[in-house]
């Protein structure tokens, strides 16, 4: 397990199902297109923030059915937040001549 691995990742191939359930539960609700690597971003960074020593397969499953599509989406729009700003390289002035209404 290198430094950065959650404890759980282990059980990432063996709960894709679980996943890739609660994703269509998300569509189904209108909740755009999430992914199995986003939805396990938010659960590890989330509600598995301080793991268990000793956790079962069905607890992990029963966390993933458990995710409310709110608390999934308030996570993706502050990791949005959190992200580099894709701005960053454009100067001032390019930056108003692209958000300047055309005439």
């Amino acid at each position: 397990m290198t430094k950065e691995e959650h404890p759980y990742q282990s059980f990432f191939y063996k709960i894709e199902p679980a996943l890739e359930s609660k994703l269509e539960e998300f569509e189904m609700m209108g909740y755009g297109k999430a992914t199995k690597e986003s939805l396990w971003m938010f659960l590890t960074k989330k509600k598995w923030k301080k793991p268990k020593d000793t956790i079962r397969l069905h607890e992990i499953v029963n966390d993933i059915l458990r995710v409310k599509p709110g608390d999934y989406m308030n996570f993706e729009t502050v990791e949005a937040f959190r992200s580099p700003n894709w701005f960053s390289d454009i100067n001032e002035d390019e930056l108003n001549e692209l958000l300047r209404p055309k005439k």
